[in-house]
This record gives structure tokens, sequence and C-alpha cells, in this order.
């Protein structure tokens, strides 16, 4: 599909500088940038490939002040990113969709599917509900009582398991597993581990979005919630009565322990790992390979390290981190001058 230049900066409210005719036909990132393509910038320690792109056009921010002519024209707007947002939107609604149901698939006669593609090998349980518009990729599993919402996308090899409940417009990606057991066992005189039951649930409110291979545990007793705009990444673990409040956003390889309560609007970096029992207050950063061990109770924190710190603290403690070789020198040395004063004395 092509478009021109000023479509796209009518599209996005923006303004032109050069060609408004010049025709756009595909994306490119900036320092790959190709004749018939559209790039962006938004980061500006990108900020030199915007004179040698070969891209036709680059979206940038209204405020951007250039030192050297550019050859591309320019679509100025609010928010770079935002509005290449907006387009890639754009460009997914005219992706031509799945529908349709395939012969190889098992629906139970109790359950209600108002899907708009099943796939090769999709299995759907009894007294399963799947909303209208949904879409289930070859070898999805939903298990009995699932309650899956409209436009619900489960991509190949996503596991919902039995009670589980999927709200609206959520994108599971492949391999996503809900409502696996939560990691419970109760210790036995003889040193084994007696399994305890999990009886209770998943719940994933509307418009969340978790990537590959992400597992979420089912509650022992009540749910594990993960609330309205929440974006998992690949390859996260939720551990069973967690507590995800909306809008948080996780990294991969985070993990987050038994009945920990995440507030809303926190951003977890890769690899952070959150202790059970613990609350984080809303707001909350934590950088990658951080451990919380335990409850943030400041809205707004930013955290690093581990036990995770003050972002402050953290940087001033690497500093004397890495200085402390020297130190233990000094130290030692210190300590024989001391020593032979001493000597001296006696």
């Amino acid at each position: 599909m092509e478009f021109t230049a000023k479509q796209i900066a009518d599209f996005l409210k923006g303004e032109i500088e050069g060609d408004a005719e010049v025709k756009l036909s595909d994306l490119s990132k900036i320092e790959e940038g190709r004749p018939g393509t559209l790039t962006f910038l938004s980061n500006p320690k990108y900020l030199p490939y915007i004179y040698e792109t070969k891209a036709d056009a680059v979206l940038v921010n209204r405020n951007l002040v250039l030192e050297h002519p550019v050859k591309a024209t320019l679509i100025r707007v609010d928010d770079s990113y935002q509005a290449l947002a907006s387009l890639l939107r754009l460009v997914e609604q005219f992706k031509p969709k799945r529908e349709g149901i395939s012969s190889m698939v098992s629906i139970a006669a109790s359950a209600q599917c108002a899907a708009k593609y099943v796939g090769d090998f999709v299995v759907v349980g009894e007294n399963a509900v799947i909303g209208e518009g949904a879409l289930l990729y070859p070898q999805v599993f939903i298990g009995n009582n699932v309650k899956i919402g409209k436009n619900v996308t489960l991509y190949a090899g996503v596991k919902v398991y039995d009670d589980c409940v999927v709200g609206d417009n959520c994108i599971l990606h492949a391999g996503v597993v809900v409502g696996s057991d939560g990691f419970g066992f109760a210790p036995q005189p003889d040193g084994s581990y007696a399994k305890i039951p999990q009886l209770g649930n998943v719940i994933i409110e509307s418009d969340v979005e978790i990537g590959a291979n992400t597992v979420i545990d089912r509650a022992t007793m009540g749910h594990t919630i993960i609330h309205q705009g929440v974006k998992l990444d690949n390859l996260v673990q939720i551990a069973h009565n967690v507590e995800v409040g909306d809008h948080t956003v996780m990294a991969s390889q985070v993990g987050v322990a038994g009945s920990a309560k995440v507030g809303k609007n926190c951003v977890f970096g890769g690899q952070v790992g959150i202790a059970g029992h613990i609350s984080i207050a809303d707001k909350t950063t934590v950088g990658a390979q951080s451990g919380v061990p335990n409850s943030i109770k400041e809205s707004g924190s930013i955290l690093m390290g581990y036990p995770a710190v003050s972002a402050g603290i953290f940087r001033r403690s690497s500093v004397v981190y890495k200085n402390l070789p020297d130190l233990q020198r000094t130290v030692a040395m210190l300590e024989r001058r001391v020593a032979e004063l001493e000597n001296k004395q006696k």
C-alpha cells in the first residue's frame, strides 16, 4: 500500500518540510533507511543518521532543530514515537485477518464459541465461553468453564486452564500459559514435600498483552489478577495470588513471587525479582536485574540493585564498589604504617 507524505501528515496532523508528494510504501529504521520508505527519529542519539538516511521521509518532533540540511522530507509532529505507533496501528488494520473455523478442532457441545477464527487442533472445553471476534490460532487449549472476552487474540500454543478469565481486547502470544498450578508445597517431617492443591483461578482484565512463553499461575485460593492495560514481555513469571495493577509493564524475565501486590503504572526492567507477600506502590520503577525483598510504600520510587535501593544511592554505591580493590590496598597500607608506629613507641 502506498501513501504520499502529505497523506501521512494529514492523518497525523503534522507539518511537511520538503516534497509533500513523495510516495512511501514501507517503513525502515533511520540507520537502514531505503528509498520509498518512511522512518522516524525520537531518540537524540540517532540524530546523526537523519543527515545521511536514504529514507524519503522522516517523522520528527516539531521542536527538532537541525544543524545541517536534510535530503528527506520531514513530517513534524508533536511526538514522533507516538505518531509512529498510530501509523503502525493503521497498517495493522489493513492486514488480512484470519477467518473461519477449521474442521480439525474439538469444541465441547456445551461451549459457546463466537470466535472469528479457530485454527487447526484447537481444543475448547466444557461450558467455555469465547467472545465475538476472537482469534484462536492453531493448538490453542481452552479449559472447562473458561471465559474469553471479545476481540481476544490467542496465538499458537496458548493454554488457558480451567475456570480462568481473559477480558476483552487481550493479546496472548505463542506459548503463554494461564492458570497452571501455583508453586505450593508443604514440607513434611521426612523431608519430602506434599503438594498443596491450587483451587483458585486467574483473572486477566481487558486490554492486556502478554508476551511469548509467559506463565501466570492460578491462585491457591481466590484469584491471581492481572488488571486492565497491563503489558507483560516474553518469559515473565507471575506466581499464585499475585495482583498486578492497571497499566503496569514488565520486561522479559521478570519474576513476581506468590501473593505480591504490584501497584498501578509500575515499570519493571528485565530480570527484576519481586519477593512474595510484599506490596509495591503505584508508579514504582525498578531497574533491570534488581531484587525487591521488601515492600515499597512511596509512590513514584525509582529503584536499582539488590537489595533494591533508590537509584541515586545505587549509583553512588556503584562508584564505591568498583573502587574497593584500591580502598582495600590503602587500608592494608595504613594498617602496616600504624603497626610500625606502634612498634617504634614500645
